[in-house]
């Protein structure tokens, strides 16, 4: 099976595009299969999303609750178990954590901190931006550093 030998299903659904506003040979002449008047008929028109006619939008109409603190920091997380992969002695660095695919960018906004859970068995210096503690004490107690950055 190659790509150019695919073909739909025997009586699939393969259905034209429209080709709106070709004349009246297309089948869609005149009002382009919009209809006759409206607010749909014209360029631009419709409505907003959640617009529901003037009636009161359920957005609206549902409670809201709590807030978003503009001043929170968001951290890439990272396990120590998970920094086993790298050899021993390997300088760890978030742009080196990035690039084995460990934290994604879009994660790591303010920094990347590194957790607690799981065993080192590599002798390793880490740099990120925060530790826990019991995160610094597995590093150290593999024989490497941790570093803040």
């Amino acid at each position: 099976m190659k790509l150019h030998n695919l073909r739909p299903a025997k009586g699939g659904a393969v259905k034209a595009r429209k080709r709106v506003g070709r004349g009246y040979g297309s089948g869609l002449g005149h009002n382009a299969g919009r209809g006759r008047d409206g607010q749909n008929s014209r360029s631009g028109g419709g409505v907003r999303p959640g617009f529901e006619g003037g009636q009161m939008p359920l957005f609206r109409r549902l409670p809201k609750r709590g807030f978003t603190n503009i001043f929170s920091k968001v951290y890439a997380e990272i396990n120590v178990e998970q920094l086993n992969r790298f050899e021993d002695g390997t300088v760890v660095t978030p742009e080196l954590m990035l690039e084995e695919g460990i934290i994604k960018k879009s994660k790591a906004k303010d920094g990347v901190k590194i957790l607690g859970s799981g065993e080192l068995t590599k002798k390793l210096t880490v740099q990120a931006t925060k530790f826990t503690k019991s995160a610094m004490e597995k590093i150290t107690q593999a024989g490497g550093k941790a570093e803040e950055v």
